[in-house]
């Protein structure tokens, strides 16, 4: 079974005497435009001008209007647009941009992989919609450093990697920027979550509780944790701490801290454990890391133990169970000479609930555990399932079938909802249903 195939180019565009004209066009208005000052380089002006160059250059040619619309709008996408992705970019459906070389360009749709007829003309093509991208944020890659993360005006988030460690061409992954933020209801919606689980989480955030969100690659980490941000009293003063900025906080008191790459003579680096250090002087109410992936995760156990109470963060984790033995490994990243039961203590005490993301195999998210952190046993970190998705295979249709369930156990830190407000009842825990 091969990938399906998504045709996305304009019909006019796939005609090679069309292309001929319009690489004609870009050689003639490409010397004209480098004379012209870069704050009038607008989209709408080259735009224009390409117009009235596709005139000049065949006056006599019967072009219809969109042809000549088509052949505009290429060019100027790749003059001082994002090349032929821009089509991908603007299609809301779209989740996220796979290019692997200049003849290869994949993107998920609908939470389905599809390959696109979209192409570069060559490597060097492909390079300089690479450069467009990074050089605004003061970033690029070479030979010397070739991956960067980065991100569109819209917040879309980019990686990209070049030769000699990308072999077969430079490869760049995108993922976009939902245009419409996200809420608690659309997860409702689309499955994610259960109408009580969305009641549980509101109660966990407003009675500050510490909560982890893990998960694999693409299973809705970040979209939960600017769910579970919306919760967020507004009289707060929140912290986020992030290595390209995702999170669209609607509350007013807000500071976004991102991390920044080393220059060019490897100074000037600004690592996440360096910005949770800084951002503890900063008098949060609370903390936000987008990510934890190395020594930060022992800076912020430490804040989560004196007093930053109500934070959040993800992670990358198999399992609830997983996410704590990372954890422990991120920690000891920190070089300082710790006993591992020593970090255990501090992760049992800081982490309160744990909210674990999958994405199934028909390409839907789900939050398939919703954990507690007991405490301590001996030596081991206890947990407790308080919500669970049970899976009852795949249907006729493809579609996963399954239940988010309660599974009967009422947290131990009851006690911290019902103070904040919130007195559960027991059918949001599946008591005596």
């Amino acid at each position: 079974m091969d990938y399906k195939i998504l045709v996305v180019t304009p019909p006019a565009l796939r005609d090679s005497a069309i292309l001929i004209l319009k690489s004609r066009l870009m050689n003639y208005a490409t010397p004209e435009l480098q004379k012209v000052a870069r704050s009038e380089l607008t989209r709408k002006n080259v735009s224009a001008w390409l117009e009235n160059a596709l005139n000049l250059l065949y006056p006599n040619a019967n072009f219809t209007q969109l042809i000549r619309q088509q052949v505009v709008e290429a060019a100027a996408a790749d003059l001082v647009g994002y090349g032929p992705i821009e089509l991908l970019l603007a299609d809301s459906e779209i989740n996220e941009i796979m290019i692997n070389g200049p003849k290869l360009v994949f993107i998920e749709k609908n939470g389905e992989l599809y390959q696109t007829d979209i192409m570069f003309e060559d490597n060097a093509h492909l390079m300089r919609i690479i450069d467009r991208i990074l050089l605004p944020l003061g970033r690029r890659v070479d030979a010397e450093t070739p991956t960067a993360d980065a991100r569109l005006p819209d917040g879309s988030r980019v990686n990209v990697i070049v030769p000699p460690v990308a072999v077969d061409g430079p490869a760049v992954t995108i993922r976009k920027f939902p245009q419409s933020r996200m809420g608690i209801e659309d997860l409702i919606r689309l499955g994610t979550v259960s109408s009580y689980m969305a009641k549980f989480l509101e109660a966990c955030v407003v009675a500050r509780l510490n909560i982890l969100v893990t998960g694999n690659t693409s299973s809705g980490k970040s979209t939960m944790l600017n769910v579970l941000s919306t919760f967020i009293p507004n009289l707060e003063r929140i912290v986020t701490i992030e290595d390209a900025v995702e999170l669209q906080l609607r509350q007013r008191h807000v500071v976004r801290l991102e991390t920044r790459l080393p220059n060019l003579d490897g100074t000037g680096a600004i690592s996440t454990r360096d910005l949770v250090r800084n951002a503890l002087r900063m008098r949060p109410d609370r903390l936000i890391v987008g990510e934890v992936r190395g020594g930060e995760a022992l800076d912020m156990l430490q804040a989560l133990n004196t007093g930053h109470a109500g934070s959040l963060t993800t992670l990358h984790a198999n399992s609830p169970r997983d996410a704590i033995a990372r954890l422990e490994t991120m920690s000891m990243m920190a070089g300082l000479d710790l006993p591992i039961s020593a970090v255990r203590k501090q992760i049992a005490s800081a982490i309160n609930l744990i909210v674990h993301m999958n994405r199934l195999p028909d390409g839907s998210r789900k939050a398939i555990q919703i954990t507690e952190v007991i405490g301590m046993e001996g030596d081991v970190v206890t947990q407790m399932d308080i919500y669970k998705y049970v899976s009852n295979g795949i249907g006729p249709d493809g579609k996963a079938r399954g239940e988010l369930k309660p599974t009967g156990l009422r947290p131990m830190f009851t006690p911290r909802l019902e103070q904040a407000g919130f007195k559960l009842g027991g059918e949001l825990f599946g008591m005596g249903l």
